[in-house]
């Protein structure tokens, strides 16, 4: 299926691994120019059809900079994926976490996405067109612990932003959707400080054991893997596609059916 992105600009941040690398290829592989932000780009060297640049997208300036490099690079954005996030689990529960944690998570999680969105829209306004695909998490509404309720606040924030935008710029050829990815194969999950080995640290048993009891803590997966960082990619194309022209403030799961309600 053509799914009518060559030549399209894309702005990708966090770009530089797990979701934002594998968003990357994904939309080169469809022919569009990518414009990839990250902290460090050297996964990014020698891709075709991408323009990389440093920069850190949690910083006040630093989503514009982007922004400012794909417009004179190729003069218009036609999609912005907003995928910067982290995650530090919070395993002394709410009392134990500082409000200085919370303004952590609020700056990385949304506020990127936010100043990133900000500084796209002005030239997908003239243009008359754009797509915008946010990144959140099924932590935006599905809450079963304490560890991560500072991130789980950030996306759900960023989440009922991607409603209010897809509202407000409906009208003027602007999409706004959502992708919620449950458990993925990343760091933020099987790196050095993701959750198997945080956890596992904390309760002495090996990462593979940890990773298995989170899950099950939370109701299991019943596909009994963690999504790959490809199939959340396939997502953020469609999104982008003009083949889904009239999707707009739509949130998109990819689980492997962890949420068992509708």
């Amino acid at each position: 299926m053509d799914l009518q992105l060559a030549n399209k600009v894309v702005v990708v941040t966090g770009a530089s691994k797990g979701i934002g690398l594998a968003i990357t290829r994904t939309f080169v592989q469809e022919g569009a120019f990518v414009v990839a932000g990250a902290r460090t780009v050297d996964a990014l060297d020698g891709l075709e059809r991408v323009t990389s640049l440093a920069v850190d997208l949690v910083a006040p300036e630093g989503p514009a900079r982007l922004i400012e490099r794909a417009l004179a690079e190729h003069g218009r954005v036609d999609v912005l994926v907003n995928n910067v996030g982290a995650v530090r689990l919070r395993l002394h529960g709410f009392l134990g976490t500082s409000d200085d944690e919370f303004a952590w998570s609020m700056q990385t999680n949304f506020f990127s996405a936010l100043r990133a969105t900000r500084a796209a829209l002005p030239a997908m306004l003239k243009q008359g067109s754009g797509s915008i695909v946010n990144i959140v998490s099924v932590n935006a509404f599905f809450e079963p612990d304490a560890g991560v309720l500072d991130y789980g606040a950030a996306k759900a924030a960023l989440l009922n932003l991607t409603k209010s935008l897809a509202q407000e710029f409906g009208s003027q050829g602007i999409r706004v959707n959502a992708i919620s990815p449950g458990p993925v194969s990343t760091d933020l999950w099987l790196g050095r400080d993701g959750v198997a080995q945080t956890v596992a640290r904390a309760s002495g048993v090996d990462p593979e054991t940890a990773r298995k009891n989170v899950l099950a803590s939370i109701g299991g997966v019943p596909t009994g893997r963690l999504s790959s960082p490809d199939e959340v990619a396939t997502i953020a194309v469609l999104l982008a596609s003009p083949l889904t022209a009239n999707v707009t403030g739509s949130n998109y799961v990819i689980d492997g059916g962890l949420i068992k309600t509708t």
